[in-house]
């Protein structure tokens, strides 16, 4: 399994509007993405900022490339985007996961 992270910031204020936003972009697509396992938004409060954070699981690279495409590295934005984000990360982080859920309630 490997997740996918991606971080960005929006003005506090935009809050609610992002999420609204992503339910019908980022998070849908990734959802309708075969091999996707699960998409989670996750955000704190920052000071005047919210940082987001989006935590998907996927069962392989190859799953992520027909998200991503073969430089799968790259953050995909949408242009709506620019009326959000305050930075743009270049690039999302992947990692694969050494111990899951079931291993660890084995233990």
């Amino acid at each position: 399994m490997i997740v996918r992270m991606w971080r960005g910031p929006v003005p506090k204020e935009k809050k609610a509007a992002y999420v609204d936003y992503l339910k019908t972009t980022g998070l849908k697509d990734y959802a309708s993405t075969p091999g996707n396992l699960a998409t989670y938004l996750l955000c704190r409060d920052r000071g005047a900022e919210v940082e987001f954070l989006t935590l998907t699981l996927w069962d392989s690279i190859e799953a992520i490339k027909a998200f991503a495409g073969e430089n799968y590295a790259t953050a995909r934005y949408y242009p709506e985007d620019k009326a959000f984000l305050i930075r743009f990360a270049d690039e999302a982080e992947h990692f694969e996961v050494a111990v899951g859920p079931d291993e660890v309630r084995a233990l």
